[in-house]
């Protein structure tokens, strides 16, 4: 990386991009061990968001296995987490009517029993707190623009972005370069399609012994309901209408808190059609009498979407590489059938804080941490994800009906046989997965009825997104001719469709079109960066502290 920049320096012995449960994890962890054998040692997380879990979005049911090894005692510390799974129901749904799935053919590691229902927002905050209570140097509000890569070819630290920069490029009276951070390690611990996480991938190669990534759209809207109809700890999951058998996904809905639900929809992005919208399926999933029973008569007080990692043990890159780590949904430990991945993001940060630890006691500094790889291997969260790696292969090969139920045989197979070897292959990455327009049937969606149902606008206000409209567009085009050229004829341009806050859109003026892309709107979500068939989007980080602020989400 060439910078010519002056920039302030600040040296630490671990830098950590990324404060979510696996970045957190990983400094805690750190902290933890430099207490038990009275050492020093420093650590500082970097988080984009305003806050500590702003930009953190998940169901969530959360399987404790991750909390129990960090913090044993988080029950006592006052974790906000308290709803055990109470009811745990499976449906698979047709447009009139629905199917239940008896929870003894589920394999047992579907189970969610044991598990709690919450809001993973909050308890990352509450991580937070226990990192800066231990000495961690939290620093919210700051975005990692780029990787410092040595003369060796080690990454040696990061840049965070600069400040006060006009949408133009120039300095505005208030520029304030970034700084540099330097490390004699760093985690990358961005979450799915982190924007430095990719160019290091593509720099080392991290991928090239492990299957193409696989992704979905998760999107989620939190709900405030009567208390009669509240039924802390029930946790239901669906598959089927209203997408169609070729398009993998469903929706999940938990009841938590003081008279919360958590509804939300996930999309695979492989799907063919190029009309598809994940928001409206979403917003038309509500509709079906099993989920709008627990929502009619309740109150919509939150939205938000984020991309999910769903390629499973054979997509996992190369894990460490010189002076670097990468940990949590930047490496993409999700198991996709349980939709759950925040227990494996805080093991993984703590198998590379205890690797990184015992490397700098023994005076290494910048190295590949080949440790961490071999603590991987031999895991158990790498044994949860071996039993599972054959679902989404079929799930995209045969559809939902028979793969679904194939997945279901194989989860089967590995937890009685689990010696059996076969993987299957992600056979294409997801931009390449479209139809041409042409050839694909549009989707005629319901209008929406402010009730139930809603548009795209009102919900990114409910996300309370915010970015300065006199700043860079972060989401940068590599040929600007591309989606009114190419897409636009060929796909009919799906971002207008595929992106969950209306941040692209095809304008008609004058007899001519032009693609707008509507920045101040964007969730964060990483969509568009992942879908589009041309890969011509790349996705940069904003100025820090813009984005999206959650809340019990």
């Amino acid at each position: 990386m060439s910078d010519q920049v002056e920039r302030d320096v600040m040296e630490f012995d671990v830098v950590i991009v990324g404060g979510g449960p696996a970045g957190l994890s990983a400094a805690i962890r750190l902290k933890q061990l430099a207490a038990e054998k009275d050492k020093e040692i420093s650590v500082v997380v970097l988080e984009k968001g305003s806050e500590i879990g702003a930009h953190i979005l998940s169901g969530a049911v959360i399987d404790p296995v991750g909390l129990d090894a960090l913090i044993p005692d988080w029950r006592e510390q006052g974790a906000p987490l308290t709803d055990a799974v109470s009811k745990d129901l499976f449906y698979y749904l047709g447009e009139a009517g629905e199917v239940r799935l008896p929870n003894f053919f589920m394999p047992p590691l579907m189970n969610n029993h044991g598990c709690y229902a919450g809001s993973l927002s909050n308890l990352t905050k509450w991580l937070g707190e226990q990192a800066e209570a231990l000495g961690v140097e939290v620093y919210p509000g700051i975005a990692v623009a780029d990787a410092i890569i040595g003369a060796d070819g080690a990454v040696e630290g990061v840049i965070t972005g600069d400040l006060g920069v006009a949408r133009d490029g120039s300095p505005k009276d208030s520029y304030t370069p970034g700084m540099a951070l330097m490390g004699k390690y760093t985690f990358f611990a961005e979450g799915a399609r982190g924007s430095v996480t990719k160019q290091l991938i593509e720099k080392f190669g991290l991928d090239e012994d492990s299957g193409t990534q696989k992704f979905g759209i998760g999107l989620k809207e939190l709900w405030e309901i009567p208390a009669e109809k509240h039924q802390p700890g029930l946790v239901q999951h669906t598959m089927g209408w209203p997408l169609d058998d070729k398009t993998g996904g469903g929706s999940f809905l938990y009841h938590f808190g003081d008279n919360l639900v958590s509804v939300g929809f996930v999309v695979h992005l492989d799907y063919a059609n190029p009309y598809l919208s994940p928001f409206k399926e979403f917003q038309r999933a509500k509709t079906h009498p099993v989920i709008a029973k627990h929502l009619e008569g309740g109150k919509r007080i939150a939205y938000g979407a984020r991309a999910l990692t769903e390629g499973g043990w054979q997509a996992v890159p190369q894990l460490a590489f010189p002076g670097g780590a990468l940990v949590g949904c930047a490496a993409g430990f999700m198991n996709v059938p349980r939709i759950k991945g925040s227990h494996n993001a805080m093991l993984s940060g703590m198998m590379a804080a205890e690797t990184a630890f015992e490397a700098i006691e023994a005076g290494r500094a910048r190295d590949t941490l080949l440790e961490y790889i071999q603590a991987f291997e031999a895991s158990a969260m790498a044994k949860e994800l071996k039993k599972v790696r054959n679902v989404k292969p079929l799930w995209s090969r045969f559809g939902t009906r028979l793969g679904v139920m194939l997945g279901g045989v194989d989860m089967w197979l590995n937890t009685i046989l689990p010696f059996l070897g076969h993987t299957l292959k992600h056979k294409k990455p997801d931009y390449a997965s479209l139809r041409p327009a042409a050839k694909s049937n549009p989707i005629d969606y319901p209008k929406p009825d402010n009730k139930l149902t809603f548009d795209i606008l009102s919900s990114v206000f409910l996300s309370n997104t915010n970015h300065d409209e006199d700043e860079p567009v972060h989401l940068t085009l590599k040929d600007p001719n591309v989606p009114i050229e190419q897409n636009l004829p060929h796909y009919d341009e799906p971002a207008q469709r595929y992106c969950p806050a209306n941040v692209y859109e095809v304008v008609e003026e004058g007899g001519s079109v032009r693609f707008q892309i509507n920045a101040q709107n964007c969730v964060h979500c990483k969509t568009c960066d992942i879908k589009d068939p041309a890969q011509n989007i790349t996705w940069v980080v904003p100025e820090g502290g813009d984005g999206p602020n959650y809340a019990n989400m």
